[in-house]
């Protein structure tokens, strides 16, 4: 990923992602939270869960392959990858033309927890959003579309490898 220009324009650009930058932050925070809250009973880390919905959305992915997708040091996924295991909620197989190699897959109490936690989390987002006036509900409704145009946009500059 390369910096923003400076200038006058990339500095009023610059300051509303700032911003953005910090609400979204807040906003992963709260609902990080709220979700505890919602359900103290979840044993599993976000880090955890993060994983367990990547592989879910990826079965038969391999750990090189997650710590690529997370952006995580391959030892932190081999580390999360052994306590989800261990927990019955991701199993292993040899991959298809290289027993060297594994393929990872939820097991159905992985998708479980998953679907728990995303239902979690979208709860938590609704009573949170019925507590504020329509216009804002409506404001965040219509912005939607452009968050996840955003989220595309950075997985696409976090996929492409920085100019040498």
């Amino acid at each position: 990923m390369t910096a923003p220009a400076s200038g006058g324009a990339a500095r009023g650009a610059g300051t509303r992602a700032d911003g953005l930058a910090g609400g979204i932050a807040r906003l992963r925070r709260a609902l990080r939270r709220g979700a505890r809250v919602a359900s103290p009973g979840n044993p599993l880390a976000v880090a955890q869960l993060e994983l367990l919905s990547v592989v879910a959305e990826h079965p038969g992915a391999r750990p090189g392959q997650l710590a690529r997708l997370l952006h995580m040091r391959p030892n932190t996924v081999t580390t999360i990858v052994n306590a989800l295991t261990a927990r019955g909620m991701i199993s292993r197989a040899t991959a298809d033309g290289d027993r060297r190699a594994i393929e990872l897959t939820a097991t159905d109490d992985g998708q479980l927890a998953v679907h728990a936690w995303q239902a979690t989390n979208a709860a938590v987002l609704h009573l949170a959003l019925s507590t504020l006036p329509e216009p804002q509900q409506r404001a965040l409704a219509a912005a939607v579309p452009a968050i996840d145009a955003l989220a595309r946009a950075i997985d696409r500059l976090a996929d492409t490898p920085p100019a040498s």
